[in-house]
């Protein structure tokens, strides 16, 4: 492959199709965080959230009170998971150029009906933007409760990070009720 092709497939082109990653959840989580899908960034350092200028680190640091910003990736998984929260995307795979939601194409569903039953602590559903809650009313209908946030996304610039915060802020006080 030559060196402009290989550039190519590595910023995602039109043809492959993408794989997301698996969920990060355990018995005890309540509150799943669902994105969209991965971004290119996050594809290849094979992290959720992975492009240094996405908000969501900062943003569930004010959340659950501890600096996921400062620790390796893996131990920022382990805190969320002990404050309760998982992560996970609405597309299971996905055809996408860039990391732009609005260029995912031919999405693939998550298998949220396994979830369910895999994990009945689960209650709540937070999407993490306006294309991740495009699902919100399966989640309705299914009993849990929803609670759409911000994008995280630096794309989404019409908000501040304080702005942001103050809603994302509600995922912690539902989980103190």
């Amino acid at each position: 492959m030559s060196q402009t092709a290989n550039k190519e497939q590595k910023n995602m082109g039109n043809k492959s199709n993408l794989s997301g990653f698996s969920p990060v959840i355990d018995e005890s989580t309540h509150t799943l965080i669902l994105g969209s899908f991965p971004g290119i960034a996050s594809l290849e350092s094979q992290q959720y959230y992975g492009f240094r200028h996405n908000q969501f680190w900062r943003l569930m640091s004010a959340v659950i009170g501890e600096d996921l910003q400062a620790l390796e990736y893996r131990h920022k998984l382990d805190q969320l998971l002990s404050a309760g929260v998982g992560l996970w995307d609405v597309f299971k795979s996905c055809q996408r150029q860039g990391s732009l939601d609005s260029a995912i194409r031919d999405g693939e569903l998550n298998d949220f009906v396994t979830l369910k039953h895999q994990y009945p602590r689960l209650r709540r559903i937070c999407f993490n933007g306006k294309t991740a809650a495009k699902i919100q009313a399966y989640f309705n209908e299914h009993a849990y409760e929803t609670l759409v946030l911000p994008s995280s996304s630096p794309a989404n610039a019409m908000l501040t990070f304080e702005q942001k915060l103050l809603i994302w802020q509600k995922i912690r006080l539902e989980n103190d009720q």
